[in-house]
């Protein structure tokens, strides 16, 4: 029986068995026991399920994977220890050295700099494209060597909405997979894969979590991309000599790539989550459902407030009518659009700290989607390490204040920000 999304985030993962705990169990341990060394050496050569190391596998990790999978209608997931770690891992699993692949130039600042200056101390390129790019644009990025497409469904922070099907056709016809990051909305907002999408990325630690209390990250394997077909990832198709010749498309057909994710990266990796982590964002996650509506609703109100108010030069928020992306948000996202705000207060950077700094309510804080409304300077903080060229390239102005619209009442939350504004 498919059950509603709403259902999925209270019901899915943890399916305790007669006189086991009703609540998913945090299983604080490194390792666990087996009757024989034979069926140890088993899960070693993957030929069997089950958990043999936490860095690989946990109990607690493996409920909400299967939430988060069944969310997503993938065929698996694997959980991380951040969001950035779940990036990483998500292009290592294609891409070696010597590879290329391609990224919407409106990313979050952090994601910009793993791939523009990390990956290529590894020897593996990237080519950041405009996410407004024409279909012929973005086809003259490609190379022969280029193994991934990479996106956001929401931009952090420039709220740009990727134009699923341009990206999803292009890299298609390259015989390489899309991968989107899909943070701000979340599976209740959009779900990638039904737009194309291969593979699916999150930073846990922003709504799935909702509470600022646990970092985390997510991959999620839709089962849809032929790898053999496509004849460019010898990782996925050829013999893995760590696993004594095993060949992932042969022994896990739709499941390889995430299989080889957790087998081979995250074994030599080790961005493994705490179980802890993974308790929590479980939680988290069982009233997504009910505050992704709740902060969908306030944003729209804030957007439609702010974008009336004489002290505000400009408010980009997907929701609005107004919004450059409004027919991607009637195509790809009809039931909202999260609840981040990027605005320009008249009055350029000066005006922007004397904003944030005689806000009551809401706080300045480094971090973005959770229940609490909270606010940043994106420029200065966030994505400080990139150049002015960078920046303006991810659309981010001197002036951008990037607005976290929390679950309070949204009456409240328009009267701190007007107070806030008469200020500047």
């Amino acid at each position: 029986m498919t059950q509603h999304p709403d259902t999925l985030c209270v019901q899915q993962g943890w399916q305790p068995k007669n006189g086991e705990p009703r609540v998913l169990p945090i299983c604080q341990s490194t390792t666990y026991k087996y009757d024989s060394s034979e069926h140890v050496g088993d899960l070693f050569d993957l030929k069997v399920p089950g958990h043999f190391y936490t860095r690989l596998s946990n109990p607690t990790a493996e409920a909400v994977e299967k939430k988060m999978a069944a969310l997503e209608g993938g065929v698996g997931a694997l959980m991380t220890s951040s969001g950035q770690a779940a990036s990483l891992i998500a292009i290592l699993n294609l891409c070696n050295s010597g590879d290329h692949f391609i990224a919407s130039g409106s990313l979050y600042g952090g994601t910009t700099n793993l791939f523009d200056v990390t990956l290529k101390k590894l020897g593996i390129g990237v080519t950041f494209v405009d996410p407004y790019a024409t279909a012929a644009e973005l086809q003259s990025a490609f190379k022969p060597n280029t193994r991934a497409v990479f996106g956001e469904t929401i931009a952090n922070p420039a709220l740009t909405v990727l134009d699923f099907e341009k990206f999803s056709r292009a890299a298609h016809a390259h015989k390489v997979p899309l991968i989107v990051d899909n943070t701000f909305p979340t599976p209740i907002l959009c779900r990638p894969f039904e737009f194309g999408a291969d593979i699916v990325t999150y930073s846990t630690s922003k709504y799935l979590d909702g509470h600022a209390v646990s970092l985390g990250g997510m991959i999620v394997d839709s089962g849809r991309f032929d790898w053999k077909a496509s004849g460019k990832f010898p990782g996925l198709t050829e013999p893995d000599p760590s696993y004594h010749g095993l060949v992932y498309t042969e022994a896990f057909g739709d499941a390889a790539f995430i299989v080889k994710a957790r087998a081979q990266l995250m074994r030599d990796l080790g961005c493994a989550p705490a179980p802890m982590n993974a308790f929590l964002l479980n939680l988290g996650m069982e009233t997504l459902h009910l505050r992704m509506e709740r902060h969908c609703r306030n944003a729209e109100a804030v957007a439609a407030f702010l974008e009336k108010h004489p002290a505000v030069a400009w408010v980009n928020y997907p929701g609005l009518p107004s919004s450059r992306d409004a027919a991607l948000v009637r195509k790809y996202l009809p039931h909202g659009t999260a609840g981040v705000i990027s605005f320009g207060a008249k009055g350029g950077r000066q005006a922007a700290v004397r904003f944030m700094d005689s806000l009551k309510l809401a706080a300045i804080v480094v971090h973005v989607a959770d229940a609490r409304t909270g606010v940043l300077h994106p420029a200065s903080t966030t994505h400080r390490q990139l150049t002015d060229e960078q920046l303006a390239a991810a659309g981010i102005s001197p002036e951008l204040v990037r607005l976290s619209v929390g679950i309070e009442h949204p009456d409240d939350i328009i009267a701190d920000l007007d107070q806030a504004l008469s200020k500047t």
